[in-house]
């Protein structure tokens, strides 16, 4: 997400970053308490906005995150990352671009030992400035799937029981900028990947942009003409089309999302769409509001419910 705003500081649990202190949020649909849960089939690390970059320390933040998660006595079998991976690409030239990837790529395999799926982000996005502009081998999506071996930049796998669906939420504009938003042939794509999904399989789609989000209500002045004025590169402008697709699919669970650098879950007609924080929390300076840096785990059921939590990571800001 492109927008920074001033932000307090805040301390993570067990932190030392002074100011009041953010509590895991938890949230899931499965009843009672913990011991009373079903039979847990995979536990998932989701770490999105990462923004790395060398300034502020962000290269180590990253791998702060990504060492807490290796560590975890109770280890995560996967990590998603949810986009936004390098601090930016989408208006960087060709040097800074690779910069930031060279460093997400050491990080990744220097800190990390578990298996990584990833998702794209707005930033990841090159324009090809400084290069070849749009005949740059590099240019749009090239540049993150190369690094992270992606072969199309929103795909579909199975685990533990579970469909994954991996969208690219990022529709970059002719005039710039971008929109969020699926084009026809990744919608296509999506409908017909649920189509061959067996009715009884759980699903959890994970995105950059959040498909619907109350984050994206409250990350900005989106009041200020007297009318709740939403961006639509803040949240799926086509959110109305994707929730009535998921709508003829009942065994859609749960969505996952970043891009807010905010927290909040939304149940709308028996889908949870779930919005973590940032690993970079306010672009490695700090707050974004009342949220600071962290990441989340989810745990997934065999019965198709799931628990997510997230949890602030204690990452102190360098100074300026």
């Amino acid at each position: 997400m492109a927008t920074k705003s001033t932000r307090r500081e805040l301390l993570a649990a067990g932190g030392a970053l002074g100011g009041s202190i953010l509590a895991s949020r938890v949230m899931g649909t499965w009843p009672g308490n913990q011991d009373a849960a079903p039979n847990r089939v995979l536990r998932i690390a989701h770490l999105t906005d990462i923004h790395v970059q060398p300034e502020r320390k962000g290269g180590e933040g990253m791998a702060h995150a990504f060492e807490i998660v290796n560590d975890l006595k109770d280890k995560p079998d996967l990590i998603l990352t949810g986009g936004d991976l390098i601090m930016d690409s989408f208006g960087a030239d060709k040097a800074r671009a690779k910069v930031q990837w060279d460093l997400f790529d050491s990080v990744i395999r220097n800190h990390n030992g578990l298996p990584v799926r990833h998702c794209l982000g707005n930033h990841d996005y090159w324009n090809g400035a400084g290069g070849g502009g749009k005949n740059d081998p590099m240019f749009g999506w090239n540049w993150a799937q190369d690094v992270l071996k992606l072969d199309a930049p929103y795909y579909a796998f199975r685990q533990a029981g579970w469909q994954f669906i991996v969208l690219q939420s990022t529709m970059p504009l002719e005039a710039g900028g971008y929109t969020a938003k699926l084009d026809d042939a990744q919608f296509e794509w999506l409908a017909d990947t649920l189509e061959q999904t067996p009715r009884e399989m759980p699903v959890l789609v994970l995105s950059h942009i959040p498909i619907l989000s109350i984050c994206a209500t409250l990350a900005g002045d989106t009041e200020k003409t007297g009318n709740w004025v939403t961006p639509g590169s803040w949240m799926h402008i086509d959110a109305r089309k994707i929730k009535d697709l998921f709508h003829k699919h009942p065994n859609v669970k749960v969505c996952l999302s970043g891009h807010e650098h905010l927290v909040d879950d939304v149940e709308y007609l028996d889908v949870t769409y779930v919005c973590n924080g940032a690993v970079s929390g306010g672009w490695w300076g700090g707050n974004f509001m009342e949220f600071g840096p962290g990441y989340a785990l989810v745990d997934l059921y065999e019965d198709g419910t799931f628990r997510n939590e997230f949890i602030p990571s204690g990452w102190v800001p360098a100074a300026e």
